[in-house]
């Protein structure tokens, strides 16, 4: 990886010295179907790139990484690939005033999901692909210069197999029958893009198509997955969506959808939720749904859909110099995807979602010791990579979302407009977006900057209450510690006990600045059963809770009424719980009591995930067996409670398959596979079979007979990914041994199967048989990280790292590591310092825990 790389310097250099006027790409894609193995390892890839040079003479490069490079051009002139082409790099020299390169290379189908990815289908052996680039993969498809401040235009020309369609960011213009056989297509030269959002798709996909208009605007719409799931995709829904967020997006940002068609793509073996590519987006196939789902799943979908809409404005028509400002656009699409699908959409709920499930992604990485400014200081391309994170997109929404509260609705989108038309198709920093803001609110955007997006770290709001002889407040302050007080913008919610429920009585909303902030407008109200600061979730912090508050909500949490508020509790309880404030099992307690009372899917699905997590990491190892078996029996009382055939019903009974716990648990389940148990109104279909197999599997209950016979049935590409994780999940050295050497010592797994061998390797009830390996993966992880490619280098260093040995002798090992790898690759001890901060967590809040 080191020789991919590219720094800010670099970059910088080089967009000072060239201009780019455009680009034509022409990939043979035919090499993907027929021929040996060898044939479909690589494509041939032409590229012609106009540019002009602002010292004529001057040197530079261009950025490719292929297998091999035939020929290169320079203004007519014939180089030497060997003498220019290093593998990641061609060496350009004298430079005239207008230059053109040609560039004439093998590039390789990706495996990893990184460049242009090839998938075979095992259900009808067709074969998939379609190009994933961000930060800087486009560089494995075509020759370019690959940072994004040098956009320029883009043809593509595409040669592939007779009987697929193949689609990029412009609409098809033509076509032809190719010499030697399959069809030459021609698309529509786009708008000036950076290189990381060109994308091309080509296969034999299932297609659908729609229109949207608005007035004299017309946007032709399509949607399309593998044959294989054509049976299950509701095209329907996902075009009201994309329809709804048209809508929206046109009435706030008053600039009509500059990129001509809009595209959507459902493929396989995708790393991320989705790429907001001009025209093409891309999507994970998971989005569509084999088996029954909540509407959780169906809201997630759709804020996917709109987040990568927004981008169609913040980060493909105005977009970020240098990654430093790659908030510039996700945080802003993060913050838009929820806002536009809580005004536009049947998900009206969606800031219930961002509050507990968005900012708990945030509130762990503003916390780790990799947190950086939501305005990151990204060194290079391996920096890029990782700060993909919880800052830069949950951190930054939530940021944004008490903008919108400080200067105004109308105000930020105001500033918006005026971004969008003051900057198209150019690229931009901080200070064009603070520069608009000022003028449209009024407000010194510069001081709010230095706070919000320029510092790092997490504030907690506490409330201090004092109360007067007859027990009303005699003054209520919001204390603020962390290492910078910030400004908060913050409603400060009261609720008292009425007819068994808990009802906010008295609000005020307040500026807390400094250490201690009065809230005066609260002075001589009742004595309150809960003081809620940050009520309506309006600033980014956490939040604790008076000694009144929390012995409320120990015993009370399920009376709160207002859904919002509920989840902003439940949040808050389990911050304190991760900063070992609270006993993990007085954590646990409060779920079991109230859970099964929680109305908001999403919430619980997130209450499920927090009690699985205390159980594995937080409470203390003397107290896990008998907490799992609380847990486990609880899940199946709400189980068998839950109203047949609902979502609720559903998601207990995935819950109840992840912590069975027993014997009886397991045959249980067991018989639900068979047929010989049941709950009414639950179905088994294939998705929960397989939900259901994975503990059987990880507990010694079901063999390799067992599970190959479940693939008899789902033998599908998901199929295999369920079959490859309950293979790994086995409780056995042979098959440990087996995932291990899969995964660590050889590369011939994809990305997804690479995905699931770790997630079945890791089982929380086979500490002891992991136990070894914890060596090994110190060992290994610097050669992986050297040899393989980013994104897999991630997969196994997070995946891996032991964090179920739980002990005090890991964290040495891991200092140890650290300690004589300090010349190890900066985003490599990036990763492992962010697992050795989880795994000191863990053993803090075991210590708590172990004192209740």
């Amino acid at each position: 990886m080191p020789g991919e790389n590219l720094s800010r310097d670099e970059a910088r250099e080089r967009a000072a010295l060239l201009s780019v006027d455009g680009y034509d790409v022409a990939l043979d894609l035919r090499s993907a179907v027929g021929g040996d193995e060898s044939e479909r390892r690589t494509f041939r890839s032409v590229t012609t790139i106009r540019f002009r040079c602002a010292a004529p003479g001057a040197s530079t490069f261009a950025d490719l990484v292929a297998p091999s490079v035939t020929a290169v051009t320079l203004n007519g002139r014939e180089l030497d690939p060997s003498a220019v082409f290093d593998g990641a790099r061609i060496a350009l020299d004298g430079l005239a005033d207008e230059n053109v390169l040609v560039v004439d290379a093998r590039c390789a189908y990706s495996r990893t999901g990184e460049g242009l990815h090839r998938f075979v289908d095992p259900e009808d052996g067709e074969v998939y692909l379609y190009t994933q680039y961000e930060p800087a993969d486009a560089r494995r498809v075509f020759a370019n210069f690959e940072q994004p401040d040098l956009k320029a235009p883009y043809r593509f020309e595409v040669t592939a197999p007779g009987g697929w369609t193949v689609w990029s960011n412009g609409a098809e213009e033509s076509r032809e029958e190719a010499a030697g056989g399959g069809v030459r297509r021609r698309f529509a030269r786009t708008q000036p893009i950076s290189t990381y959002i060109t994308c091309v798709v080509a296969g034999p996909y299932h297609y659908v198509t729609d229109t949207y208009r608005r007035g004299e605007l017309e946007i032709p719409l399509g949607a399309m997955c593998r044959k294989g799931l054509a049976k299950h995709f509701d095209a329907d829904d996902v075009f009201l969506v994309t329809k709804q967020g048209l809508d929206f997006f046109h009435d706030v940002f008053d600039y009509p959808y500059p990129f001509g068609k809009y595209d959507q793509a459902f493929v396989p073996e995708y790393n991320l939720g989705a790429m907001e590519n001009p025209g093409m987006v891309t999507f994970r196939e998971e989005y569509i749904y084999r088996g029954k789902v909540t509407r959780a799943a169906y809201e997630r979908r759709a804020n996917v859909i709109l987040h990568e809409m927004a981008h169609m404005w913040f980060g493909d028509l105005v977009t970020m110099r240098w990654w430093d400002d790659l908030w510039l656009k996700e945080s802003f699409a993060d913050f838009m995807g929820t806002f536009s699908m809580v005004e536009a959409t049947r998900f009206t709920n969606g800031w219930i979602t961002f509050a507990n499930n968005r900012k708990a992604w945030a509130y762990r990485a503003d916390q780790l010791p990799s947190t950086h400014p939501v305005t990151a200081d990204i060194r290079d391309l391996e920096d890029a990579k990782l700060n993909f994170d919880g800052i830069t997109y949950a951190k930054g929404a939530a940021v944004l979302k008490q903008l919108v509260a400080y200067a105004g609705r109308e105000a930020f989108l105001e500033g918006s407009r005026r971004y969008f038309k003051r900057h198209a198709y150019g690229n931009t920093t901080l200070g064009d977006l603070l520069t608009v803001l000022e003028e449209t609110s009024g407000r010194d955007m510069k001081a709010w900057s230095r706070s919000w997006l320029e510092t790092s770290g997490v504030n907690a709001l506490t409330p201090a209450v004092a109360y007067d002889g007859e027990g009303r407040i005699a003054e209520l302050a919001v204390e603020q510690d962390g290492a910078q007080a910030r400004p908060h913008r913050a409603a400060v919610g009261l609720y008292r006990l009425e007819s068994g429920e808990l009802v906010r009585y008295a609000r005020a909303e307040v500026d807390i600045t400094g250490a201690r902030t009065v809230v005066a407008e609260l002075a001589g109200a009742e004595r309150p059963a809960l003081v809620l600061v940050n009520d309506e979730d309006l600033t980014y912090g956490k939040v604790r809770f008076d000694e009144d508050s929390l012995a409320t909500l120990k015993a009370r949490l399920g009376d709160i009424v207002d859904p919002l508020a509920r989840a902003l509790c439940w949040s808050a309880l389990w911050n304190m719980t991760r900063d070992a404030l609270m006993p993990a099992r007085d954590f646990v307690a409060v779920v079991l009591a109230f859970a099964g009372r929680e109305s908001d899917i999403g919430v619980l699905q997130m209450l499920h995930a927090w009690v699985r997590t205390s159980l594995v990491h937080y409470v203390a190892p003397q107290w896990r067996e008998h907490g799992g078996r609380l847990v486990a029996e609880a899940a199946l009382r709400e189980l068998r409670r839950a109203e047949p055939g609902s979502e609720h019903q559903l998601t207990w009974a995935r819950f109840f398959a992840a912590v069975a716990a027993a014997d009886e648990d397991f045959a249980f389940l067991e018989g639900l596979l068979a047929g010989t148990a049941a709950v009414e109104g639950l179905d088994v279909d294939q998705e929960l079979r397989w939900a259901f197999l994975e503990p059987l599997a990880a507990h010694g209950r079901a063999d390799e007979a067992v599970i190959a016979a479940e693939l008899a049935r789902d033998d599908t590409a998901t199929g295999r990914r369920h079959q490859v994780r309950c293979l790994a999940a086995r409780p056995s050295e042979a098959v440990k041994a087996q995932a291990w050497a899969q995964v660590v010592e050889s590369d011939r797994l994809s990305n997804a199967l690479v995905e699931a061998t770790i997630a079945g390797f890791a089982q929380p009830s086979q500490r002891e048989l992991a136990a070894p390996y914890a060596a090994r993966y110190f060992d290994a992880i610097e050669r992986v990280w050297a040899e393989r490619s980013i994104q897999i280098g991630m997969d196994v260093v997070r995946g891996l790292f032991p964090a179920l040995q739980d002990r005090a002798e890991t964290l040495e090992a891991t200092d140890a590591w650290l300690a004589a790898h300090e010349a190890a690759a900066p985003a490599l001890r990036r990763l492992v310092l962010e697992a050795r901060d989880d795994l000191a967590r863990a053993l803090r809040a075991q210590e708590r825990d172990a004192l209740a």
